[in-house]
């Protein structure tokens, strides 16, 4: 089942900054082949269910070798079976609206 995530992951325990971690996160989604996109409070991911969830465990279990001790991550999942959309197509029909 094909599915667009949105993604926020935050390590607890790391301090204030928490970029490095999420550079991290962005590696691994690039290294898996998944479409991403980074935005200003998390990352949406388009992929296979079983792929993109391995990912997002992935990204887990890393940061934590990384020194975090806890992480607190919000999961938005968006799935459809009636036809094929991707992230571009859902932001491009809003926009698509904004100009009428």
């Amino acid at each position: 089942m094909k599915v667009i995530v949105d993604l926020c992951v935050v390590p607890i325990g790391v301090g204030v900054s928490v970029s490095k971690y999420v550079a991290q996160c962005q590696k691994i989604l690039e290294d898996k082949g998944l479409e991403h996109t980074l935005h200003a409070y998390g990352t949406n991911i388009a992929g296979n269910w079983d792929e993109v969830f391995a990912a997002v465990k992935q990204c887990h279990e890393v940061i934590h070798e990384m020194g975090a001790p806890r992480i607190s991550t919000s999961i938005k999942v968006g799935t459809r079976v009636d036809r094929n959309q991707t992230m571009k197509e859902k932001v491009d029909s809003v926009v698509d609206k904004l100009d009428t």
